[in-house]
């Protein structure tokens, strides 16, 4: 029994000789019960420890399915706060850029004047500028020409600014699913423009569907208007693509300075309007 039950019994559990065989017989009959209570015990024991370990296993699904619920949650508000809170942040970081105190153009022609390539290498960066007819000046002015939409096959549309709505409204009309690209001209003087950059942001019902930001580049003060075209895009097409939409523009620079702030609203159609 002591071998089955994995037990070994001390010295003072062993039957002594010196007992009658009726007292050996009880003293037996004692341990094997014993043995077989606590067994009982341990049986019972392991049942309810298994209980209790499906009972923690099935606390432990049950928080795990909260949690993903909760994290799913939170996954969702997040990228919901994000698309709000998106334009803000590109508001707050361009703030957060800052730039090196301003010269008039004037003071930067006459640093290291007696370095003849660096004077050349200003010449080439400044490109046609009238030197006798600058200024001190510490404040660019940027003039927004105008706008033209290019598309395959079709006249260039030139939209002077500002822009002049038809009778219903818009300043101009695509054809949806169809190719097209922009051109801006704008002339630059008094002073050299750093990191001029152009925002459009587009609405349809309230919704806001495009939002484009195009850094232009750094232009010196010149007579002749310069020209940038951006690449090409496509008008979204189908039913539920056409309609008006209403949109914004602005040319900012590294100063912070706006030179042009315009809104408009637009419209695509199923075909091109009827050329006039």
């Amino acid at each position: 029994m002591s071998a089955i039950l994995g037990r070994t019994f001390s010295p003072s559990t062993k039957c002594s000789f010196n007992h009658s065989p009726h007292d050996m017989a009880n003293n037996t009959e004692e341990p094997e019960k014993k043995d077989e209570e606590e067994i009982k015990n341990g049986a019972a024991a392991v049942g309810e420890t298994s209980k209790h370990d499906v009972d923690d296993d099935h606390d432990g699904h049950e928080d795990e399915k909260l949690s993903r619920e909760f994290s799913s949650h939170s996954v969702c508000s997040t990228e919901h706060e994000d698309n709000c809170d998106e334009e803000e942040t590109d508001v707050e970081t361009d703030r957060e850029l800052e730039v090196g105190p301003q010269f008039s153009l004037k003071e930067q022609l006459e640093k290291d004047k007696d370095d003849e390539s660096l004077r050349r290498w200003k010449e080439q960066l400044l490109g046609s500028v009238d030197y006798a007819a600058v200024g001190e000046t510490l404040e660019p002015q940027v003039e927004i020409l105008s706008l033209t939409i290019l598309s395959p096959g079709r006249p260039e549309l030139v939209l002077p600014i500002p822009f002049e709505p038809n009778a219903k409204g818009y300043a101009f009309c695509l054809k949806d699913g169809s190719l097209y690209h922009l051109k801006f001209s704008f002339k630059v003087s008094n002073n050299i423009v750093s990191g001029l950059k152009y925002t459009n942001t587009v609405w349809k019902t309230g919704v806001r569907v495009e939002n484009t930001k195009v850094m232009l580049g750094t232009f010196s003060p010149q007579q002749e208007p310069y020209t940038y075209e951006l690449a090409e895009e496509r008008t979204p097409s189908g039913m539920f693509a056409r309609g008006s939409y209403s949109a914004k523009t602005k040319f900012v620079d590294d100063d912070g300075k706006c030179y042009l702030d315009i809104s408009y609203s637009f419209e695509i159609r199923k075909e091109w309007p009827t050329q006039t």
